[in-house]
């Protein structure tokens, strides 16, 4: 049984992205590099493997080279053993086809008889080297191809580790993607008849193996990775016709993941994120050719697992390309995160899940992470030989891009991202049409006879407008339709819908779909109004550790620091959760789209989709002094709790108010509860009242006023003491809570809020902080000693300190003087006790803990001869956090995580491995060599 999609998205061609754009730099970049990059140079290392005229071409390079001199096209019976093979750049052949989908997705969405000539040549040259290969008789069957023997295959299916083998299967899935899409995008038949070969080959493989042997292949770190073969072998079955093949897609399931995913079973951590994300693309096209469920349960529930608790702020995830634990963003920042191909992998899966669900959230992760993570990751710059494009898009403090990326999986998966921007802008389905992205596109709307046109300005505009004109001089189709215009979730304020210039009686809900029903005609204009606010939006485990958004723009920090950046965040939050700066959204637009960057505290921020090259902080910590409601101070200190939280910390804790009353009520809550610690006296309490009471929520400056009685107060005399009247005030002030209402004053009238106090608990006991002056890395844990200051307090006599006794202990030792700031040198979980004592012998306490590892772990490398190779065994140890990852590279490879023994096969020139130990606090070791002698020659 299959299973249609709800929505399907348009043919690449029916809709045009619009020339100003912000996505059209990249898009542009892209399709130069498309038409002036050669094909030969593609084609070089399948020729050269083949034994056919290379025509002197030069390879890309990186991964994407010519193997050893010396290597043999081996087949899989004649392969020498890994003591004596001379193997190199193992993924080559990946690449090419990368740029061949890329060629393909430029073809179709251009309409370009030049470029659709280059995909034929690309297409032509891949089944002449397969051709060329099955000549031979070498190899398990004639559809054969890949630029390297195919000794990995059978390697693999003897558990070969990575470094011996680099993911063959994950090289043939990009082959045979790229010839898919030649087909299915350009009507190659010629590349279906070279993809089907290769499906034959590969069903050939698998089929003689026993599950049990496939399901250990594909658990192997790396080596077993096989991309989205099984998304590959399900779209061929359709495309080819070949029941056989949807079969074959079956061999590459991953029976527990499948189940940990169905189940909602948390089985991620430590899993190499993109060696899995693109099965589960491949596990919803099985899905709709079988009909079992199991298929999109399973990628459900690994979603979720995912999103957002494991995503960063621009919708990138894994670090050093493995997950983390779960809900674990802040905690898990380290020097080499988001790789670029997971968010390709999880837009692809995004748009399919939505396709089958509706379910408006996954459009909201496609938003965001198209524009932040995949526009931001392509240089502001043209090529003639590179994407230009990020491997990592790295979030932790002072980071840099890491663009060019010719021959890596990101390089390749970078080729295909920005030729294809506008593929999920509209949706259609059986009874209208789906607009998911508020970019500037027209589309061709067929079956409607209609062209519809978008025009937002986005990322940098507050509306959307759909203009529909009759296409290509037809006649619109009079069937009633339904148009669904998605209400970005970052719209803030007012929203408003109009057709035809009249306001529309519509929900209007950020985050949802918009629905009007018509039969639509030249001329009508569907107009959405969504203004923008800036924002700081928290990270999942850490309150305090925050990104800035403006709309639907993340902004990065530029500064040259590589420690972290404070910002008073909470400080100037409007009610919505919204930052009040003094400027409006628009105007906060409008300074972006003339500078290109907007400034906040004196630091300037640029868009994350900028594509510039300087360091940057996505992430800030908000650090308030004072407490302040809307960025007016109060004048009371903002202390920091023994947890090592504050007022106002725990106050946007909610991160919004549905109303000023709402947020009144909290203030009371946690103002009475952070007065009873001893952190507020009885004048700041009064005064966190008022400023609370005055503060209209939006920062629009709205006259109010506030008084702080205690119970029983007669108003009326306390009114006029402030220049104020009221007729409709209570005689006294009730016994608790506060009472509202206008009141007459010289400048006219105003908004009053009383505040009765609660009953006054006598003196409070003094209060002790504990103060770390240092900040911790973004583990959470301190790589250098700490040092520890002690505040006692008396918060009801503030200008007095004396006759306050402070006492410090550490890890249960003796209770010392405090006289200064102490350094903790002592290694591991520490837990710091504070205590003070006042003249009347009331005592007040506190304590925390604090991780502290301040050496990196050591590594060391255990060599074992095996003859003409070596295999390569890496330890480190830590005995403070513990070690995280251990990583290395060599030549022809790049800085990745160890997971297993590798062998490195004698050359003729030594060879160095570097490799470094990162202990769970973040410390990194210097990097060791170790060289591996050459042989000079001799064999």
């Amino acid at each position: 049984m299959t299973v249609t999609p709800l929505v399907r998205p348009f043919a690449l061609d029916a809709v045009r992205l619009g020339d100003a754009s912000a996505f059209a730099r990249a898009r542009s970049a892209l399709l130069h590099l498309a038409r002036v990059y050669p094909v030969d140079r593609l084609l070089a290392v399948f020729r050269r493997n083949a034994g056919l005229d290379d025509r002197g071409a030069v390879p890309p390079g990186n991964w994407e080279g010519f193997g050893h001199p010396n290597e043999d096209a081996w087949g899989e019976g004649d392969y020498p053993g890994r003591e004596s093979a001379q193997t190199a750049n193992l993924l080559r052949g990946h690449y090419a086809g990368h740029f061949l989908s890329m060629l393909a997705l430029a073809a179709a969405g251009e309409r370009d008889a030049a470029l659709k000539s280059k995909v034929d040549d690309f297409v032509a040259g891949l089944g002449e080297v397969q051709a060329a290969l099955a000549a031979t008789g070498r190899y398990s069957h004639p559809g054969f191809l890949a630029a390297y023997g195919e000794w990995q295959f059978s390697r693999l299916e003897d558990y070969a580790p990575y470094g011996e083998i680099w993911a063959p299967y994950y090289t043939c899935h990009k082959i045979m993607a790229g010839l898919l899409d030649a087909h299915e995008l350009t009507g190659s038949a010629r590349a279906i008849e070279v993809a089907a070969a290769m499906g034959h080959w590969v069903q050939g493989r698998l089929s003689r193996l026993e599950p049990e042997r496939r399901q250990r292949m594909w658990s192997l770190y790396i080596a077993g990775e096989f991309g989205g073969m099984n998304e590959t072998m399900a779209r061929l079955s359709t495309a080819a016709s070949e029941p056989l093949f949807l079969e074959t897609a079956a061999y590459f399931d991953q029976e527990k993941l499948l189940d940990a995913g169905a189940s909602r079973t948390d089985v991620l951590t430590d899993m190499h994120a993109n060696q899995h994300l693109p099965q589960l693309v491949g596990y919803v096209e099985q899905y709709e050719r079988t009909g079992s469920r199991h298929y999109l349960d399973a990628a459900i529930g690994l979603w979720d697992q995912i999103v957002p608790g494991r995503t960063y702020a621009h919708g990138g995830t894994g670090e050093s390309e493995l997950w983390g634990p779960p809900d674990t963003v802040a905690g898990d920042i380290g020097h080499r995160n988001a790789e670029t191909c997971a968010s390709y992998n999880l837009l692809k899966l995004a748009r399919k899940l939505f396709a089958h669900t509706l379910d408006a959230r996954y459009m909201d992760y496609y938003e965001r992470t198209v524009l932040n993570h995949v526009l931001g990751s392509r240089k502001a710059a043209r090529s003639d030989t590179s994407p230009e494009v990020t491997y990592m898009f790295p979030v932790h403090p002072g980071a840099l891009r890491e663009y060019d990326n010719v021959g890596t999986c990101c390089g390749g998966t970078g080729l295909e991202n920005h030729l294809k921007y506008q593929d999920t802008v509209y949706f259609g389905s059986d009874d209208g049409l789906y607009v998911n992205l508020p970019v500037d596109a027209a589309l061709d709307w067929a079956d409607a006879g209609l062209r519809v046109t978008q025009r937002s300005g986005f990322p940098l505009g507050e509306s959307t407008a759909l203009v529909f004109t009759a296409l290509d001089g037809g006649r619109p189709d009079r069937t009633e339709r339904t148009v669904r215009l998605r209400v970005p979730t970052w719209a803030a304020g007012d929203l408003e819908l109009r057709l035809n210039g009249s306001p529309v009686d519509a929900a209007l809900v950020p985050g949802e779909y918009a629905a009007l029903k018509r039969a639509w005609r030249a001329g009508d204009v569907i107009a959405l109004s969504a203004p923008v606010s800036l924002r700081a939006e928290p990270a999942i485990d850490d309150p305090r550790q925050c990104t800035l958004f403006l709309g639907a723009t993340l902004l990065l920090a530029q500064s040259e620091a590589t420690t972290g950046l404070t910002f008073g965040l909470n400080g100037r939050r409007a009610f919505d959760g919204g930052l009040i700066t003094g400027r409006t959204g628009a105007e906060l637009l409008a300074e972006l789209a003339r500078e290109g960057t907007v400034e906040l505290d004196g630091t300037r921020f640029e868009p994350c989709w900028s594509g510039q090259d300087g360091r940057y902080h996505m992430y800030v910590r908000s650090a308030d002094d004072e407490i302040a409601f809307g960025g007016n101070g109060t004048g009371v200190p903002n202390r920091v709790r023994s947890d090592g939280g504050t007022f106002l910390d725990e106050l946007w804790a909610p991160g919004a108010f549905a109303d000023r009353a709402a947020f009144l009520d909290r203030v009371a809550l946690v103002a009475a509860r952070v007065r009873s610690e001893g952190l507020l006296g009885r004048d700041e309490l009064a005064a966190v009242l008022e400023g609370a009471a005055a503060f209209d929520g939006g920062g629009t400056g709205a006259t109010r006023r506030a008084l702080v009685v205690a119970p029983g107060t007669p108003l009326a005399p306390a009114l006029a003491a402030q220049g104020l009247a009221a007729d409709a005030a209570p005689e006294t002030a009730p016994g608790s809570g506060r009472v509202e209402f206008d009141a007459a004053a010289p400048q006219g009238r105003t908004a009053v809020t009383v505040w009765v106090l609660p009953a006054d608990p006598g003196p409070v006991p003094p209060a002790v902080a504990i103060e770390i002056l240092e900040d911790p890395a973004p583990s959470g844990w301190f790589t250098t000693a700490p040092r520890v200051r002690l505040r006692g307090f008396d918060v009801d006599n503030p200008g007095s300190r004396s006759g306050l006794r402070l006492e410090l202990r550490v890890a249960g030792g003796d209770w010392l003087p405090y006289t200064e700031p102490v350094a903790i040198e002592a290694e591991g979980v520490q837990r710091i006790e504070a205590r003070v004592t006042d003249g009347a012998g009331r005592t007040g306490a506190t304590s925390r803990e604090v991780g502290i590892d301040t050496r990196p772990p050591v590594s060391r490398a255990v060599v074992k001869d095996l003859g003409s190779s070596v295999e390569i065994t890496l330890h480190a140890d830590d005995e403070v956090s513990g070690v995280e990852r251990v990583q290395w590279e060599g030549p022809g490879t790049f800085w990745g995580t160890f997971q297993e023994a590798f062998v490195r096969t004698l050359d003729t020139e030594p060879q160095v491995i570097e490799y470094a130990a990162t202990d769970r606090a973040g410390n990194v070791e210097p990097r060791r060599r170790l060289v591996i002698p050459g042989t000079g020659g001799a064999r």
